[in-house]
């Protein structure tokens, strides 16, 4: 089945690429949203994004930011990555691996479960990509803030055909 059908099935709408062309090197410095070298999809730093001017999930895990909270940032954070790749490839068929995931989650020192909220991510791509493409390596570090008080980001590499 191809991915598009499936994101259709589970009823998941793709959004616009927070950053386009003329965003990169004016608010958050001088980067590329994405950079693909030989067979390797490079994203840069993707969070939840905003709902009408509003970061979504804004805070820290452990004051203000719950576990489910997290877990739906990261979940959303995921559907931006793939609305990039689709971006980026214009196929979401050409994905032949989501090799590795570091992400950071926004949290107070005394939070340990980086895990569960990253698992809102992971769970995305294995439902959408399927376990032998979708799952790969992933770190999650905590951190004590993130830009724009977002709870959730990370920075994917995907192999492409």
């Amino acid at each position: 089945m191809k991915i598009e059908q499936r994101l259709e099935e589970l009823g998941i709408a793709l959004t616009v690429p927070m950053a386009g062309p003329g965003q990169y090197g004016k608010r958050y410095g001088k980067m590329k949203p994405f950079v693909i070298t030989g067979r390797v999809l490079h994203l840069g730093g993707h969070s939840p994004g905003m709902e009408n001017g509003v970061v979504r999930y804004p805070g820290r895990l452990g004051h203000d930011v719950t576990i489910e909270q997290g877990y739906l940032a990261a979940r959303q954070t995921g559907i931006n990555c793939i609305s990039t790749i689709k971006r980026a490839l214009g196929d979401l068929d050409r994905v032949t691996a989501v090799v590795s995931a570091i992400n950071f989650v926004a949290c107070t020192p005394d939070f340990f479960e980086h895990y569960k909220v990253a698992n809102g991510m992971s769970d995305l791509f294995d439902a959408v990509f399927g376990p032998e493409i979708g799952l790969g390596a992933r770190a999650t570090y905590g951190a004590p803030s993130l830009s724009d008080n977002y709870c959730f980001e990370t920075s994917l590499i995907v192999e492409i055909d």
